[in-house]
């Protein structure tokens, strides 16, 4: 199902990371169930494996997306026992790398999923590729959950914040965030540079035995270049 997002498109200028943020008001009154995954923050954008901006080459073009889901209902799938749904690697806010398998240091909780370009070509053990049929070219995806990790950068902290009857604005440090998150690129090539083309706030609700209601109020919206 395609996700009910409210899409921001109209923009003179794209932002890139690390420089922007965005400020919202959200207020969330209907969630959309239990298999709903509601983005606080969705940004979008493309490049290849080798750091190449996308040509519209659908062979080596890749689609990256970063989420933040505030639906409280939706677990880590990223765990000790899982971490090929995990990032190979976490980076914190003072540039301190944690790799995945570091059980007493990797934030574990604060990634619901990541799964990795199918046309990569040297992804580390063990890892999960993501949906081939969601677009016409390869796709990486990390889902972030609210953790006290995220703190520094103005994201929720706790499972709850931001969720039905706690509407608020938030200053969302987009920018700095996206620039210490991972993404797969080819060994020894040029870091890629992260223009995000879509800013996104809404909800993709998945398969369910009943039917489901999402009601929101989105307003205040800007994006900030810094």
């Amino acid at each position: 199902m395609e996700p009910l997002c409210v899409k921001i498109e109209i923009l003179l200028q794209l932002p890139e990371s690390p420089n922007f943020k965005v400020r919202l008001s959200l207020d969330i009154k209907q969630g959309g169930g239990a298999k709903s995954q509601f983005y606080l923050i969705d940004i979008g954008s493309c490049w290849k494996n080798n750091g190449a901006r996308c040509d519209g080459d659908v062979l080596t073009d890749v689609t990256r997306y970063s989420e933040m889901i505030v639906n409280p209902e939706t677990p880590a799938w990223c765990s000790p026992s899982n971490i090929g749904n995990c990032p190979p690697y976490h980076i914190t806010p003072n540039n301190t790398k944690i790799l995945r398998n570091d059980t007493a240091h990797f934030p574990y909780g604060a990634y619901h999923y990541y799964c990795a370009p199918g046309n990569a070509q040297h992804l580390e053990k063990p890892y999960s590729t993501c949906d081939p049929y969601s677009n016409p070219q390869a796709q990486e995806l990390l889902q972030l959950l609210p953790h006290p990790i995220w703190g520094d950068y103005g994201y929720p902290t706790v499972q709850g914040d931001g969720w039905i009857g706690k509407g608020r604005t938030w200053e969302l440090d987009v920018g700095g965030l996206s620039s210490r998150l991972y993404f797969y690129q080819d060994p020894g090539s040029p870091p890629a540079r992260r223009i995000w083309t879509s800013i996104d706030v809404g909800t993709e609700i998945f398969v369910s035995d009943q039917d489901q209601v999402a009601e929101w109020t989105l307003s205040d919206f800007d994006v900030i270049l810094t």
